[in-house]
């Protein structure tokens, strides 16, 4: 199973210059059958520009999974910090085979309604794009 994830294009830059080797989240889904990402960079992309499987997923205290994976985390400590800001708990995707399209899609052309996610969307199999 796949998901569908907005990320922020700063970000997306990161992770394509393998900075970022993890994606942060305050929340993760619930099915544990996701393996797969596909990325979707939001605005001023609005583009769907790649893809990465999941090696792993940490949980832990914010300050924990700051120790573990900043040294690969393509973002700034008072970043991390305000972003799980009175959390209790904090989420990193361990992003593993990582595929960047060539031709990154437009996912308003394929669906009129077309709604990114504000955090992830389950992607079924037979679905080929959104």
């Amino acid at each position: 199973m796949k998901i569908l994830l907005s990320i922020k294009p700063e970000f997306v830059k990161e992770i394509f210059m393998g900075n970022k080797k993890f994606e942060y989240r305050k929340s993760i889904f619930k099915n544990n059958k996701v393996r797969d990402v596909i990325i979707y960079a939001t605005m001023p992309v609005g583009r769907i520009v790649g893809e990465f499987s999941i090696e792993k997923i940490l949980e832990d205290v914010p300050s924990k999974l700051w120790e573990d994976t900043s040294s690969e985390s393509g973002i700034s400590k008072t970043f991390f910090d305000t972003y799980f800001k009175g959390r209790k708990k904090a989420y990193a995707l361990q992003i593993g085979k990582l595929i960047e399209y060539e031709n990154p899609i437009n996912p308003y052309e394929l669906n009129v309604n077309f709604m990114p996610p504000q955090s992830f969307k389950y992607i079924p199999e037979d679905n080929v794009f959104y």
